[in-house]
């Protein structure tokens, strides 16, 4: 993730509580792995209650990825229900439904269409209204106001391949792991926010 933001000439540091997130422009919320245990960890450190703070409260930037799109919302279905960070109210639940689609594998892994929904906002720096990103995941993020989807990815169904809601972006693909165009992302989340 750094090696991303280093090549678009911004400086990204890892935190290790509450005050490294305080001092921080923006908070970027990367994340592999499971809600529950994601929430855990955020809980435990503290970071959970200071990213609600800082974002929720103070109105700091936040980009969110993956996971860290995921936990944004009020609560996940991923082995059983855990409340999530609650800054974008909606539920994370699993990308397909096993009993209609089974000839689609989980987790949806590789390569997928991400069309922007919308102002351009962090797609601005790509060459049409869409393109390719890498995707891991088997949960999505289901927003209660469908007027935060700011792209739309096809894979069984439609889903929120991203979000913006004031300070919160969020990508369920990977922008780091997504040559140019998640390069193109990241200098538009980075600029939007003059946070470079």
């Amino acid at each position: 993730m750094s090696n991303a933001f280093a090549a678009i000439g911004c400086d990204a540091r890892l935190v290790s509580g509450p005050a490294d997130l305080s001092a921080a422009g923006a908070i970027v919320l990367p994340g592999v792995g499971a809600f529950a245990q994601g929430m855990e960890r955020l809980e435990r450190s503290g970071l959970a209650a200071a990213i609600r703070e800082e974002v929720g409260e103070r109105g700091k930037p936040l980009l969110g990825i993956c996971l860290g799109m995921q936990l944004l919302a009020s609560y996940g279905l991923e082995h059983g229900r855990r409340e999530g960070l609650g800054l974008i109210p909606g539920r994370v639940e699993r990308v397909l439904d096993p009993a209609v689609d089974k000839d689609l594998p989980v987790p949806h892994v590789g390569w997928n269409d991400v069309r922007a929904v919308g102002s351009p906002g962090i797609y601005r720096h790509l060459d049409g209204p869409v393109a390719a990103f890498y995707f891991v995941h088997s949960y999505v993020l289901v927003p209660d106001d469908p007027c935060v989807i700011s792209g739309v990815c096809e894979y069984g169904r439609e889903f929120a391949a991203s979000v913006q809601s004031g300070p919160i972006t969020a990508t369920q693909f990977h922008p780091e792991k997504s040559h140019r165009d998640g390069i193109g992302v990241l200098r538009s989340w980075a600029e939007g926010i003059a946070a470079c």
